[in-house]
């Protein structure tokens, strides 16, 4: 398969998970990847699995300094760049009165911040005719209980997107995002919850979706690669990948 054949690509985020399976299904089709990831037992497993057509690095999205240091990278791996996935990021539950200082500082540090300046670092190394696409969340306008500084980085991280898709357009560079549901990703995407815990999120994920079940990774990859390579008509567009979630307000007593 060579769908991919000759194309240049970056994932932020892409040691596991939805940014793994982005890679997986990249550097099967042909496509050179570079991707990123801080936990090294993570990108170590990337490697053996991925190969040599993909370029894994560590690099902290919350770090100016190795934002910095990640711009000149790609420039010396891949050079020019065709499409830009922004997948990294952090999870950490909470009710309004429970989040602390350091978890909002967290959470802003990486979904937010540490988005907008990559982003920043890296579109000037973007061609003409390229793409990025963001990971968002369902939850990014749904008012959910427990999710409010999480839920805040993410409708952040897409109001950027849609202002980048008007500032870039006349680059020709499409700015689109993928806004994930619950999804099989390993600890749910969740920093630091035990494992009973986990099982109990996603039973409560299955009863809350209206097709009562989780997406897997490699839907989500499939959604974002789409609205990368194929929807070339396509910008400023969020796209749902929950099971049908978004349609609904969903509360943990529903």
């Amino acid at each position: 398969m060579s769908t991919y054949k000759g194309l240049k690509t970056v994932i932020i985020g892409g040691s596991m998970g939805m940014g793994l399976a982005m890679a997986k299904r990249l550097v099967e089709g042909g496509a050179e990847v570079l991707l990123t990831g801080r936990n090294p037992v993570n990108l170590r497993e990337a490697r053996n699995e991925l190969g040599p057509s993909a370029h894994i690095v560590s690099s902290d999205i919350s770090d100016l300094t190795a934002i910095a240091e990640l711009g000149d990278l790609v420039t010396e791996k891949l050079g020019r760049v065709d499409h830009l996935f922004v997948n990294a990021g952090i999870a950490r539950l909470g009710e309004f009165e429970e989040v602390t200082e350091e978890d909002y500082d967290a959470l802003f540090g990486v979904n937010t911040k540490g988005a907008f300046f990559t982003v920043q670092r890296l579109v000037p190394l973007l061609n003409e005719g390229g793409s990025i696409v963001f990971t968002t969340s369902v939850v990014d306008g749904t008012g959910t209980p427990g999710m409010g500084a999480y839920a805040a980085t993410k409708a952040a991280l897409w109001s950027f997107a849609q202002t980048l898709a008007a500032e870039l357009v006349s680059r020709g560079i499409r700015v689109n995002a993928v806004a994930p549901g619950y999804i099989d990703t390993p600890g749910a995407g969740i920093q630091g919850l035990p494992a009973e815990v986990v099982e109990a999120f996603q039973r409560k994920g299955d009863e809350l979706t209206p097709m009562k079940r989780h997406g897997t990774s490699d839907e989500v990859a499939k959604a974002a690669l789409f609205l990368a390579t194929e929807a070339t008509f396509t910008t400023g567009l969020k796209m749902s990948v929950d099971g049908g979630l978004g349609k609904q307000i969903a509360t943990p007593e529903d």
